[in-house]
């Protein structure tokens, strides 16, 4: 159904923005991505120069296109935000606290709808949508890099719950005594799977890469190629990622879990665990059907899902 203001047929405007890259693209009603743009998230400028710079890399993008007419703007950004109001503070962008992102879109782009959800939901949808749960009604989908996010479809629709939260698997406890999380609990699924925790983990066990930020993408690489620590860590992330899966599946009777992110490039290594946990956690016999799987889309997921913010509203779009 087309809405006021959009045009039949034409691509949606799909934003992501991190907190190391700014990427835009033209995406058309089936998913397809016509047209592509990033830029380096700025590090040192104010919240009205980030602002600058991601109309700049818009602007390029639809002129470079040809300016065609847009069906709307979907965009999807890291959290916490008021919603659906994206009044957004995302941890990984320092320069914007109480930022009017949806406000400012609208501004811009008057006439068109405007749409921002948070950006592993914004995974999660499209990978119902395009991905690794197409033709399912109830999917769960995951984000597992520098933090754990996540974003659940119920009976074939984005469930957003009272704060547009819903779906949030990172903050399920799996290890009551496990390590502090940054949001002020212990033993949450991201405090002992997020990347930078699980690297940290294994440098405490010996692993060592050079230079002090080594991430859960090299650790990762280390386990495919066999160091035993890097494969411990991986258990380590497999088995608390099988215990979360395992209590969201009783409560939501899923039908498929896809797994994205940094962390999911380890394969086998990761999700050999995760699943010997699920089924060992996986009690009741409903549960047991559900298909664990690597998220199909990649790079391109978070703008897929923002575009079907617009074109597929009816599904995934709860708000005003």
């Amino acid at each position: 159904m087309t809405e006021p203001g959009a045009s039949a047929g034409a691509p949606a405007l799909a934003v992501d923005i991190g907190g190391t890259k700014l990427a835009a693209a033209l995406v058309g009603p089936g998913g397809r991505v016509l047209a592509y743009e990033r830029a380096a998230t700025p590090r040192d400028v104010d919240g009205e120069g980030l602002w600058r710079t991601l109309a700049a890399l818009l602007d390029g993008l639809v002129a470079g296109a040809g300016s065609p007419p847009l069906a709307g703007v979907g965009v999807g950004c890291g959290g916490p935000m008021a919603w659906p109001a994206a009044e957004v503070s995302p941890l990984n962008i320092p320069a914007w606290r109480g930022f009017p992102l949806r406000a400012r879109f609208r501004g811009r782009y008057p006439g068109l709808p405007v749409r921002v959800h948070n950006d592993a939901i914004c995974v999660a949808i499209a990978e119902h949508w395009r991905g690794a749960g197409r033709g399912r009604g109830n999917v769960l989908g995951m984000v597992v890099s520098t933090g754990v996010g996540g974003g659940l479809v119920l009976a074939g629709r984005l469930v957003d719950g009272a704060s547009g939260n819903a779906g949030h698997i990172g903050h399920v406890i799996v290890d009551p005594d496990g390590p502090p999380c940054e949001c002020g609990g212990r033993g949450c699924l991201e405090a002992v799977a997020r990347g930078p925790g699980l690297a940290a983990w294994a440098r405490d066990q010996g692993w060592r890469r050079d230079g002090p930020d080594a991430t859960g993408v090299e650790l990762a690489a280390d386990a495919r190629r066999g160091h035993p620590i890097a494969v411990a860590a991986m258990r380590r992330a497999g088995r608390a990622l099988g215990i979360a899966i395992a209590s969201a599946t009783h409560l939501c009777d899923l039908e498929v879990v896809a797994v994205g992110g940094g962390l999911s490039q380890a394969g086998a290594l990761l999700f050999e665990p995760l699943e010997e946990a699920f089924r060992a956690h996986a009690r009741m016999d409903f549960a047991r059907g559900v298909r664990i799987v690597p998220a199909a889309l990649g790079q391109p997921a978070g703008l897929i899902g923002a575009a079907a913010l617009i074109h597929a509203g009816e599904r995934y779009w709860n708000a005003d």
